[in-house]
């Protein structure tokens, strides 16, 4: 597939960039050789082969969900200058 420079420019104009006629030119040629490559590969046959989730199929090790420190709640609510049932009581920030 190949692009005119008004393809370029349109394309630019939709991803609001600004393009000059020489960068236009130069992307021209870059967006084409990236077409002709996607083009290319649609032609192979992957008719046998299985979709992939993760090209290397790895699995990811989870460690056991385990409490590793008691609950130090009152220790905390103790540190507080205002508490009520077990809550933290703040001074009202928004009106």
């Amino acid at each position: 597939m190949s692009l005119d420079k008004q393809d370029v420019q349109k394309i630019a104009h939709l991803a609001r960039l600004s393009l000059d006629d020489n960068d236009a030119e130069q992307y021209q040629h870059s967006l084409t050789s990236i077409l002709d490559l996607v083009e290319q590969m649609q032609t192979v046959d992957t008719s046998g082969v299985e979709p992939l989730s993760h090209p290397l199929e790895a699995k990811q090790r989870l460690r056991d969900d385990q409490v590793t420190e008691e609950n130090r709640r009152d220790a905390f609510l103790a540190n507080a200058p205002q508490t009520e049932a077990g809550l933290f009581l703040v001074p009202k920030v928004i009106d």
